[in-house]
């Protein structure tokens, strides 16, 4: 009698001619999948893979420069609609999809190809886990944290789809196991949650030390993801929250 297999979480990352559809397109998906095992724990399951895709248009000189596609090799490739639904739905298995800075994925991943899956931004849940890292980049995020079991060479070359999503999955699999999914999908469908302040005069404090005259002048930034931040500082404070560096107490609620 063959085994069920276990319910999974796919990775996806793809590598496009630039930066949102229709303008570009999609020459690159790679995909690891993420399984949650009969212990309660979640491990990365089966090999994954990657598929050059035909993007229908010219890849620009600026963008091979990053992942070094090279128009020849996607020519005779299959188009982005022949290729999306077979990865992106792997139905009944599939709980949800995952990306680093996922919102950039779900442009060219429309609900239509992956039947309304749900979404789990890695970068947006290491905000929330892991504070404290230099930088959240995937590959930042890959060497200060040094998950284990992630095979140096299988994660190489860096901005091509397969490697990248192999990274990713490591970060997703250690996430899922400090927090629930449930949660992972509730930060994930919020802005960012940014530990520390990008820019300006208080540039690197947390958000904590600055004082209220500053944090009211990102309430109204244009990026979402500091303004969202700033609205939950402010929030924070008017429950009675002090400004200043958080105590070692604080620190383990």
């Amino acid at each position: 009698m063959q085994r069920p297999q276990p319910q999974i979480i796919r990775v996806i990352d793809l590598e496009t001619t630039g930066q949102a559809p229709p303008t570009h397109g999609v020459c690159e998906i790679g995909w690891q999948d993420v399984a949650l095992g009969k212990d309660g724990r979640w491990e990365l399951e089966g090999e994954g893979g990657s598929i050059l895709v035909n993007p229908g248009r010219p890849i620009p000189p600026i963008t091979q420069a990053i992942h070094h596609i090279l128009d020849e090799q996607v020519a005779d490739a299959p188009w982005w609609h022949d290729v999306a639904r077979r990865v992106l739905d792997p139905w009944p298995r599939r709980l949800a999809l995952a990306a680093h800075r996922a919102d950039f994925e779900q442009q060219f991943c429309t609900p239509a190809m992956t039947r309304s899956a749900d979404w789990i931004c890695t970068w947006k849940c290491a905000l929330r886990l892991w504070p404290d890292s230099p930088s959240f980049s995937n590959q930042v995020l890959r060497y200060w944290r040094k998950p284990e079991g992630l095979e140096h060479e299988r994660g190489l070359p860096i901005h091509r789809a397969f490697p990248d999503a192999y990274v990713t999955a490591h970060h997703l699999r250690d996430q899922l196991n400090e927090a629930s999914l449930a949660q992972l999908l509730e930060w994930s469908r919020s802005p960012g949650l940014l530990p520390r302040v990008r820019y300006g005069p208080d540039r690197g404090k947390d958000w904590r030390e600055i004082d209220e005259d500053s944090l009211i002048g990102f309430l109204g930034d244009r990026d979402p993801d500091v303004r969202f931040t700033a609205e939950t500082e402010m929030a924070r404070r008017r429950g009675g929250g002090h400004v200043g560096r958080p105590s070692p107490q604080e620190l383990l609620l």
